[in-house]
């Protein structure tokens, strides 16, 4: 009988322990993800995760970042248009297209993404690339806390300096230079719409050598933005 008691008590004691230890983990991983949101709400990231998990950029990428004032104004609403235009109004997530994508999943499609603006500053900054629930489920998490602490216009500064506009080429500043040989601030309409259409495949589409493609995305692109732009969007998220 003290046997059985002791082992019990060992049982227990490691159980504690266990729970102890996920508690403190749990507690200082909340800490450390609240304090580096909060302090990339000021600070420009010098490296992001998928830059560094990225197999093409492990030679060396192509990163640099610039001020909202100093980028050309048609790139943010073209990443609006091309990406998320419900960007303005949502709370980090489009709840229908969620409800989309999950209803051709489960038609028979394939998982397509259904991620905003937001969850892809997330996911861009802090994880690594997956189709998996757990990852999903940090990048809600992530999404969330980078919602709360950031107005929408660092977001969106954010996503145009960390988005990925071709192999190892980390933001609109060295796209620009990469593509257009020009200055964030010189870019056209058109140049942000091509660089806009490129995202969902950045290593897959050539932007030197446009298809036709993307320069039919790129036309749609620039309609949107015509739209948007009546609807003084950018001025809506300071």
């Amino acid at each position: 009988m003290r046997l059985r008691r002791r082992v019990r008590s060992t049982r227990r004691s490691r159980v504690r322990r266990a729970c102890y230890w996920l508690a403190g983990a749990a507690g200082v991983f909340l800490l450390v993800s609240c304090l580096a949101v909060l302090a990339l709400r000021w600070v420009a990231p010098p490296v992001t995760a998928f830059m560094l998990l990225d197999p093409v950029a492990r030679g060396g990428y192509d990163y640099d970042w610039v001020a909202f004032d100093e980028v050309a104004s048609g790139m943010p609403i073209a990443v609006i248009a091309a990406e998320d235009q419900k960007f303005p109004i949502h709370w980090g997530f489009d709840v229908d297209s969620i409800r989309d994508a999950l209803d051709e999943r489960r038609d028979g499609g394939r998982l397509r993404g259904a991620s905003t603006i937001s969850q892809q500053v997330a996911k861009n900054l802090f994880l690594w690339p997956s189709q998996s629930f757990s990852r999903k489920g940090i990048e809600a998490y992530f999404t969330l806390l980078i919602e709360a602490a950031w107005p929408k216009q660092r977001i969106l500064e954010v996503y145009v300096n960390v988005a990925e506009f071709g192999p190892g080429t980390y933001g609109v500043s060295a796209a620009s230079r990469r593509f257009f040989d020009k200055s964030a601030g010189r870019l056209t309409d058109a140049d942000a719409a091509l660089l806009a259409a490129a995202l969902p495949s950045p290593k897959r589409f050539d932007l030197r050598e446009p298809s036709e493609y993307l320069r039919e995305r790129q036309r749609w692109i620039l309609g949107q933005m015509r739209r948007l732009r009546s609807q003084s969007v950018l001025a809506s998220l300071r």
